[in-house]
């Protein structure tokens, strides 16, 4: 290292680990919530989402996401799991895990609520949705209730697909998402 150069102290890193609504599957690259909550709060956010990840994949994934040494991590799993109609116990045992793990690690968790739709019934739903509460409650962690608060039935705010939101639906999700991380900043 060259003498007199000052080096500042690298800035706290936030990682968003989730599965395909962090990794902004079907947008451009640049246009998901986590390069829009970049934007918005002008500090470093990694996407560490993946499409098509499970809380299993998550899981697997964990050592990764910790060696970034986050000091937040947006967790955002389980929509998958839902989808694929698996068991709430192992979606509730593997979510507990990844909190677990990044507590641990230092790392302070938001957790992301997600719901399913109504087609899964009532009694998979509400099981599947307490996940979330209980968790929080448990782990004393802030909650997202609903990840695409405002962007799910909103007409234009979600692909074709319905599962996942236009770049204009992940910039809503964004602010969402800095609502709740605000008070970790």
């Amino acid at each position: 290292m060259a003498s007199g150069v000052l080096h500042s102290a690298p800035q706290p890193v936030i990682v968003a680990f989730g599965d395909s609504l962090t990794a902004g599957f079907g947008v451009e690259p640049g246009l998901s919530w986590p390069d829009d909550l970049q934007k918005l709060i002008h500090q470093r956010v990694i996407n560490a989402g993946v499409s098509g990840d499970t809380t299993t994949d998550g899981l697997n994934r964990l050592p990764e996401v910790i060696g970034y040494h986050p000091k937040i991590v947006i967790v955002e799993f389980g929509g998958n799991d839902g989808l694929r109609g698996l068991p709430l116990a192992t979606t509730r045992s593997n979510l507990e895990q990844i909190i677990q793990g990044l507590q641990k690690s230092g790392a302070r968790v938001l957790l992301a609520g997600m719901t399913l739709p109504p087609n899964y019934g009532p009694d998979y739903i509400h099981g599947f949705e307490a996940i979330y509460r209980d968790l929080a409650r448990k782990y004393k962690l802030p909650l997202i209730p609903f990840l695409l608060e405002g962007v799910a039935l909103n007409p234009g705010m979600m692909q074709r697909d319905g599962i996942h939101p236009t770049a204009a639906g992940h910039e809503i999700v964004a602010r969402t998402v800095l609502r709740y991380l605000k008070p970790l900043l």
